[in-house]
């Protein structure tokens, strides 16, 4: 990515609830993350891997993996709110 993004919104609708504790799939999360970037960057990053779903909650956070132009860095997602099945959450990408 010729342009790193410092930080962007998102917000993901998918909830699962296991053993009680509602989360989005760490591929959902994935997927937002790239197509939020692709949105702001105006290309997607070449891939975005999240180990472990992030869960429902505010203040919760997952970091991934964000690989574009050769370059791997870590991103991490912020839960800012959640009202019912939508969770929102910030991206952070760090320098490179």
């Amino acid at each position: 990515m010729k342009k790193t993004l410092a930080l962007v919104a998102g917000s993901l609708i998918a909830l699962s609830a296991c053993g009680g504790t509602a989360s989005v799939s760490s591929d959902d999360v994935a997927q937002q993350i790239s197509d939020q970037l692709a949105a702001e960057v105006g290309t997607a990053p070449d891939s975005v891997t999240c180990p472990s779903d992030l869960t429902a909650e505010v203040g919760a956070t997952v970091t991934c993996e964000l690989t574009a132009d050769g370059q791997t860095l870590p991103v991490t997602a912020t839960v800012t709110s959640v009202d019912g099945s939508t969770v929102n959450f910030d991206i952070q990408v760090a320098d490179s």
